[in-house]
């Protein structure tokens, strides 16, 4: 093989977790990645373990366990000695000046001390794994929003008060030491924070798994509003290092691009050339509630072998030469979703797609082939492993573990593809058109050419799948499911199946056997004239019998050159970009097909994918998404997390939300209403005080807190929120100070999310929401009544912050268009009440509340394609009060800028962007209709608290402990192992 070939699959022998660690009194130290711990104080050697077998028959309901017991997390641990764990750490592992024992050096000193508790129950999980050889699942995203990990940490291995009591014995203050946490920027909205949640509930269930993503250097952006709206700057988050993971240089896997691919010798295709990368692992340990079970998220970060660092180039003084390798490698990592308006963004985007699944991959494989041992039998491959891919941006782990099984394992076609579609599953999240992804087929030929040989088999299999299931006789249906479901759009159907799309040419009649035709002889050409045209010349000559068999005798040559046609349909159309549609191959790939909410999920087979469905109907399902209590509830609202348990008589609620029902008999009762709005108040202060932090603006916790937060997006309607307010505001302006107060309830409107840096009419968004806040905020006449508030840099502890203290939350996404959410899930458990849609997850939660409890308006998803259609043919009719707020603003009373663009998306009777196309004027006169019952209902404190109550009561089904129970037994048949 040529030197430049792909080098084979490494086994990784330390593709484990660390082996040991040292806990208690003096600060570990590891040796390696498979060395003995060693301390100062009191250390823990790892007992092995004697193992037993375990079936994977999914019928068997009972958890794994083992006879022997392993080390147990900090046992009898109290705060003077992890205050002296903490000193050491802040002595002997020093990040900053040894002087002066401040908060941030406190939080670093107080993370590796939680680590050090953290590894002990995570080697001993893995070692448990690998001695059991359980079927893991291993979930693959873009994003994982972890948030801050200390609090959370702490919380899971019960130890909060301890870490409160030894921090206050070193001078310092938990709730400040954890505020100099960072976020981790490894994602940006509901996707990312959906893994995070996923693997929390993994661990505290105790189920075998691992999360795969990347180890993003500069997040998405950092976000900074100014007088033009938002900014982006770099979100420099590892500057002081991250605590949580451990670099795993051990564990390290290469990753291809470019080249080409040669058939070898030996029959198997070989990928060489090309650039090579190293994708090298750094872990992070994921500790479950009440739990030993510790699972693992390893992020992957790219550099280049050292041998790739151009020494002769450096040394001659060509230094960007001699880094290129290394800087092309690097920038895979640097940023969440790089721009990719130009070429070079598209390649580094797949590139980033491509590093996650072939390490993830190569890593799965390796663990895989070593827990087998002797005993390998790729056909156990999918009994021991489930892959879920987080959307579709892992869809290349389909083509990539096809490339691995044959081209490296020697399996045939048949088998390989046999392993891979009962291993791998997907989850859809969206059924916006954009964000169903199609690659280049041209870049993905260039980046990834094995790749694309594998996808063009795997469309030529569904191709025949295809004529298989509807035949040949009705060729127009044919072509339908062929547009609909081909992997490759816009490419050559296969010769073979374009025969079935020819079309006979029209033969031209004979014109001697035509009766309505004549022949006219003028020089040399012979011309077809209609009869009664011909009827009018008085020079007509007819053709002698000679000259008619000359007629005929051309006429039959023509016939004999004349081709059939081919249907237009089977060739590509050049003046069209060809793309590999990305969720195609994701149907096709996988064993399972689900959405994450009822509505979404009907969307999904009616709509999105109805034609799969029909194929294929086994394949799809629902699978609600959920949040985790401990985060959302238990940690971020401990003032609300004591009454619910203080009434419900224990805080069983944390591991089994179906007790936060129990709240429902208590719903009416002073006394738990007092309770409760004194939780509410505290946690209302704490927003006060950040808001003042983050924008300068003074708010009042009397009025009530009115909360959209999330990524900025036209179909999520935060324009139609910002509209309303204008309305709220314009009518405020036409009464007297009187009638103001008789006829609105003072709002605080916050508002939070990041607008992709070019995603333009989302920016003009929030530039919109900071305009009318600079004019109503300082308006002396409103005062209180209403403010606006734009909290810059929305993340993890922000909601933390935002979601205990709300009292409104909006989600208005246009009905159809929002797959599910997660924050409407956080702010029902934390007694919010929601006004919203039918739409995504708000149609289950109405359901679960009450639809008293629950503020519905607009359209429904069914009738969206006829107000667009009404639309689009001039016949709707907008409200005059909708009209008279874009006349407002078009006056100027929010500033200078230029609308006219925002307005006009607006207008209009047609194209996507234009012409209302989210239905913004449409549902306007209801959404203002409905925020006046939101005003009456709040006058009635009574109401709205036992209101508030019975959403909390009512959220136990948006658990993700319950939609992670439902995947691992319909999905990946995976069961809990418990450590003793």
């Amino acid at each position: 093989m040529a030197t430049n070939a792909s080098p084979p699959l490494q086994l990784a022998t330390a593709f484990r977790p660390l082996a040991s660690a040292a806990g208690g009194g003096g600060g570990g130290l590891l040796a390696g990645g498979g060395g003995v711990a060693t301390g100062r104080g009191r250390g823990r050697a790892q007992r092995r373990v004697a193992a037993r077998s375990v079936a994977s028959d999914r019928d068997v309901q009972g958890p794994v366990s083992l006879e022997e017991g392993l080390p147990s997390v900090l046992n009898s641990i109290d705060s003077s000695a992890i205050a002296s764990n903490i000193k050491h750490h802040a002595e002997f592992k020093p990040l900053f000046s040894p002087e002066h024992f401040s908060p941030l050096k406190a939080y670093h000193a107080t993370a590796k001390s939680v680590l050090d508790a953290l590894l002990i129950n995570w080697n001993a999980t893995y070692d448990y794994y690998d001695k059991m050889n359980v079927k893991q699942a291993y979930y693959l995203s873009m994003e994982f929003l972890q948030g801050r990990a200390l609090t959370n940490a702490i919380g899971n291995l019960e130890l909060t008060g301890e870490y409160a009591e030894a921090l206050k014995q070193l001078g310092q203050n938990l709730e400040d030491v954890a505020s100099q946490e960072p976020d981790a920027a490894l994602g940006n909205g509901g996707l990312g924070r959906l893994a995070s949640c996923f693997l929390d509930s993994l661990a505290t269930l105790n189920y075998p798994a691992w999360g795969y993503g990347l180890r993003y250097k500069y997040g998405l952006f950092k976000q900074l509003i100014t007088k033009d709206g938002q900014e982006e700057i770099a979100e420099n988050w590892l500057e002081m290092g991250y605590p949580w993971e451990i670099v795993r240089n051990d564990v390290s896997y290469p990753v291809k691009f470019y080249g080409k691919v040669v058939e070898g010798t030996d029959g198997r295709k070989h990928w060489i050339g090309g650039e090579n990368i190293k994708a090298v692992a750094h872990d992070v340990p994921i500790p479950g509630y009440k739990t030993r079970t510790t699972n693992n998220l390893r992020l992957w970060s790219t550099t280049v072998p050292a041998q790739d660092f151009d020494l002769e180039a450096f040394n001659a003084g060509d230094h960007t030469k001699a880094y290129e390798a290394h800087l092309n490698a690097e920038k895979i990592c640097h940023v969440l979703y790089p721009g990719d308006e130009s070429p070079e963004g598209k390649v580094l985007r797949l590139k980033q797609q491509y590093t996650l699944c072939s390490a993830s991959l190569q890593d799965i494989i390796a663990r895989f082939e070593s827990r087998a041992g002797d005993s390998l039998n790729w056909e156990d491959f999918p009994s021991k492993v489930a892959v879920q891919m987080n959307d579709t941006h892992p869809t290349l782990c389909i083509p990539e573990l096809m490339r691995i099984l044959i081209d490296f394992k020697g399996l045939s076609w048949d088998e390989a593809w046999s392993i891979t579609e009962r291993t791998v599953a997907y989850t859809n999240h969206t059924v916006l058109p954009e964000a169903l992804e199609k690659w280049s087929l041209d870049i993905m030929q260039k980046l990834l050419p094995r790749h694309v040989e594998i996808i063009e088999t795997i469309d030529q299999e569904l191709i025949n799948n295809i004529v298989t299931k509807y035949g040949t006789a009705d060729t127009a249906l044919l072509k339908k499911k062929l547009k609909e479901m081909r992997i490759l759009d816009n490419v050559d159907l296969p010769a073979s199946i374009a025969q079935l799309f020819v079309k006979p040419k029209e033969k031209k009649e004979s014109p001697i056997k035509s009766k309505k035709k004549l022949l006219v002889k003028s020089l040399d050409t012979i011309a077809e004239v209609e009869e009664e045209t011909e009827l009018e010349e008085e020079e007509t000559e007819v053709l002698s019998e000679t000259e008619e068999e000359n007629v005929e005798s051309k006429e039959v040559e023509a016939e004999e050159d004349s081709e059939d046609e081919l249907d237009p349909f089977v060739k590509s159309d050049p003046k069209l970009p060809r793309v590999v549609r990305m969720a195609n191959l994701c149907v096709v790939g996988g064993h399972s097909v689900n959405g994450v909410a009822e509505i979404h999920s009907e969307i999904v087979k009616q709509d999105v994918f109805n034609s799969f469905y029909e194929m294929w109907p086994t394949k799809f399902q629902n699978k609600t998404n959920g949040v985790t209590p401990r985060r959302w509830i238990r940690f971020c609202n401990p003032e609300l997390s004591t009454i619910i348990s203080k009434w419900t008589g224990s805080d069983d609620w944390v591991l089994n939300t179906d007790k936060l029902a129990e709240l429902k008999k208590f719903a009416d009762n002073e006394d738990l209403h007092s309770e409760w709005r004194a939780a509410k108040w505290a946690n209302k202060m704490k927003v006060v005080s950040l808001i003042r932090d983050k924008t300068g603006y003074i708010v009042s916790p009397d009025a009530m807190f009115d909360v959209q937060v999330k990524r900025i997006h036209e179909y999520k309607r935060q324009l139609l929120n910002i509209l309303g307010i204008v309305y709220r505001y314009k009518k405020m302006k036409e009464m007297s100070a009187e009638e103001r107060i008789k006829s609105f309830v003072p709002r605080v409107c916050i508002f939070g999310g990041k607008a992709f840096a070019t995603y333009i009419q989302a920016k003009r968004i929030v530039k919109f929401i900071t305009d009318v806040a600079a004019t109503v905020n300082h308006d002396s006449d409103i005062g209180d009544l209403l403010k606006v508030v734009f909290v810059p840099d929305y993340n993890v502890s922000v909601a933390e912050a935002l979601i205990p203290a709300s009292e409104l939350s909006q989600h208005i996404s246009t009905a159809g268009m929002e797959a599910s959410g997660t924050s409407n899930m956080k702010f029902a458990m934390n007694g919010c009440i929601l006004i919203g849609t039918l739409d995504g997850a708000n149609v289950e939660i109405r359901e679960e509340v009450g639809e008293e409890n629950f503020f519905l308006f607009g359209a429904e998803a069914h009738e969206i394609v006829g107000l667009r259609k009404e639309r689009a043919e001039g016949k709707f009719v907008p409200d005059p009060r909708f009209e008279e707020v874009k006349g407002f603003i078009r006056s100027g009373v929010f500033g200078t800028y230029n609308y006219d663009e925002l307005m006009g998306s607006l207008e209009g009777n047609e194209g996507y962007g234009r012409a209302d196309y989210f239905l913004v004027g449409k549902d306007f006169p209801s959404y203002i209709e409905c925020q006046e019952k939101v005003d009456e209902a709040y006058r009635d404190q009574k109401l709205w608290t036992k209101m508030s109550i019975l959403n909390t009561a009512g959220s136990s089904k948006f658990s993700s402990d319950r939609t992670i129970h439902e995947y691992a037994k319909d999905i990946w048949n995976i069961r809990p192992v418990i450590l003793p």
